[in-house]
């Protein structure tokens, strides 16, 4: 199990190094997630999985666009803020990105184009360690894949 999670620890390394969609934003070295995405993530509260008003909205702005080009799928990727352990985290942003999918299937996307991953905590949208970085950080990050 110890072998497992270390090799999955410098899997995450690599792709963290080599994801061409970070960038500096001139502001102490904060990474961007996919600068110009075509769907908008959703955040959450502190230790909760549960959509807000604001979040429903900005998925159903997301199941127009995806209505409209059914060529493309979608990744939705579940991440956290630092806190808590590694385990939870990978557990609670597995469910962030389940309640996304589970939105969008109920507005009429078809599951079938759609796909969930947790990231937990390990590929933060800004890396600081306040409660700024952290709201930025809970979220469901959507990858278009064609």
């Amino acid at each position: 199990m110890r072998i497992s999670r270390v090799v999955l620890l410098v899997c995450l390394s690599f792709l963290v190094a080599a994801c061409s969609c970070r960038t500096n934003r001139g502001e102490g070295n904060i990474p961007m997630a996919e600068a110009g995405s075509i769907l908008k993530d959703v955040h959450f509260a502190f230790d909760k999985y549960d959509l807000t008003a604001m979040s429903k909205e900005v998925l159903g702005k997301n199941a127009e666009w995806l209505s409209a080009n059914e060529d493309a799928s979608v990744v939705i990727e579940g991440h956290c803020d630092e806190r808590g352990t590694p385990e939870y985290n990978m557990v609670l942003g597995q469910k962030r990105a389940q309640a996304a999918f589970d939105y969008l299937r109920g507005l009429g996307i078809a599951q079938e184009r759609m796909s969930t991953v947790s990231y937990g905590e390990e590929l933060p949208l800004d890396p600081r360690h306040n409660e700024d970085a952290w709201s930025k950080n809970r979220r469901a990050h959507f990858r278009v894949e064609r």
